[in-house]
Formats: C-alpha cells, structure tokens, sequence
C-alpha cells in the first residue's frame, strides 16, 4: 500500500482538501464501487462524484465499506442541471444524503451554471452551509463571466471552482481569478482522456522524468497548485494517476507546458450557458 504522501489545500472556510482526488463519471454499479476501494487503498483521500453520475449509492458503500475513518476522506458531490432552483436543490441534496448514506458531504458543488437557475441554486447552497448540512460549497465549469455574475448575489463565497482545465485548455484568466479570490481552482478531465499523449513534447518530458504522459500532466497541476480528480477504474491507472508526488517539474518545463494551449476541450463550453 501506498503511503498517503499527498499535499492537501486549506479551503477559504478553513477546512483541508486534498490536491488530488478519484473523479467517478462514466462508472456504475460494481466498477464505481471497486474503482473508490481501490483508490481509498493506494491513499486517495478525496473522491469527487454527482448526483448526474448515478453512482452515489455505490460510492457511499465503498465509503462505508473502506477501512478509512470517515473525517479522513473528502466527499465532494454535485446539484444536477434538472434540479437546479431553489426548493429543488434543497430535496437534491437530501436525496444525495440518503443515496451517499453517510453521515455529511463535505463539498457540495453547482454542476453547471444553469441559465436563470444561477441565483437561486446558489441561495440554496448558501443555507445548507449556514445551516451547517454541509461543510463546503462551491461551483463548476464557471468560467470568468459566471464568476463575477456570482459576485453580484452571492453572501458566501465558493471554497473550490471545478473546471475542465488542461495544458491544451490552459484557462489562465480563472486560474488567475481564482487565485486572486482564494478560490481553490480544480480541473477535471485533466488528463484529456488519453487523447493528447501522443504529443511529442510530453513524450520527450516523459523520457526527461521517467514518468508516464498522465503523471507529467497531474504534476503539472499540482506545480500550479490546481486540484485534481483524475477518472479512471482500472486499478493500475488509479495507481499511476497517485504516483505524482517524488518528483516535481522544473519551473522551465513548467513554462513549456504552459505554452502547450490551444482551447481543445473533452467536454461542453459552459459559455454555451451563458
């Protein structure tokens, strides 16, 4: 077993997040729940899944079933697009409850900035930390138009931004935002779902650092302090995807992977929301 050597975050609430988690979308049933015990065992401490990944039953087992004490795994969970609103967000969120059936979730995010659901989403959020049914609220895929509409209504501020950010899709105008507001920035489908490991100049780092494409492209995340939730079931990859933390980029090639834009995005525009 690995040991859990990991660098964890301190939100704007106070509260600690690890830098790195286990993204869940695309699993089901037995797979979802073996991928969580898995990677609760190589020494992933945050496990990042939705209501829209129809897998939080499953999660919730494994959570469970994990010899892991509970205050030391970070559970995020997400509003999906249909339940947005407020008084429907406030039944989602119990009904993530009992689906997890576990004793708190520590994140709660908005899982796309819903056109004219946005304000009252939020609000609800906003009284479930108030009321301390969760210990953290935050937001996704809200690019820089979204953030500064959220600043106009919003009393509590997001702790996390979670958002497709790669070196291809290298968004440094909210990364520098979130930077700016103490929002801890985290990038999903960081590792472009294989489809750019190909590139030769992460083939040539790979050879540099003797490291796989997906390593090379977690540490640059985790370089730029950015969170991570890398996907993966198979049980060599969650391993993989964990083996970032004995080595560190030279700020050279830091730049270099800066340099590697090119807006290629795996997933929706969320300005197609706007």
């Amino acid at each position: 077993m690995m040991m859990n050597t990991q660098p964890y975050t301190v939100l704007n609430n106070e509260i600690q997040m690890p830098l790195l988690g286990l993204g869940v979308y695309d699993m089901y049933e037995a797979e979802a729940k073996a991928a969580v015990l898995k990677a609760l065992e190589v020494g992933y401490r945050l496990i990042d899944t939705a209501a829209a990944y129809k897998n939080e039953v499953e999660i919730g087992s494994a959570i469970r079933e994990s010899c892991i004490a509970r205050h030391e795994i970070f559970v995020t969970t997400k509003v999906a697009n249909p339940d947005q609103g407020y008084d429907n967000t406030m039944r989602a969120f119990d009904t993530s409850m009992q689906k997890l059936n576990i004793d708190h979730i520590d994140l709660y995010l908005v899982h796309w900035p819903v056109k004219g659901k946005r304000k009252d989403t939020w609000k609800a959020l906003e009284k479930l930390y108030a009321d301390r049914r969760v210990r953290a609220i935050g937001v996704a895929n809200y690019l820089i138009p979204f953030l500064y509409e959220l600043e106009t209504y919003a009393n509590i501020q997001p702790v996390v931004n979670q958002i497709e950010f790669t070196p291809w899709l290298f968004v440094k105008d909210v990364m520098a935002f979130c930077k700016e507001k103490n929002i801890q920035l985290q990038s999903y489908s960081p590792i472009t779902r294989g489809k750019k490991f190909g590139d030769e100049r992460v083939q040539q780092l790979c050879k540099k650092y003797d490291k796989t494409p997906a390593q090379i492209i977690l540490r640059w995340n985790i370089e730029h302090g950015v969170s991570t939730i890398p996907k993966s079931s198979n049980p060599l990859r969650i391993e993989e995807n964990f083996n970032i933390f004995d080595f560190t980029l030279s700020k050279e090639d830091v730049a270099l992977i800066d340099s590697f834009n090119e807006n290629f995005r795996i997933c929706e525009d969320p300005m197609d929301m706007w």
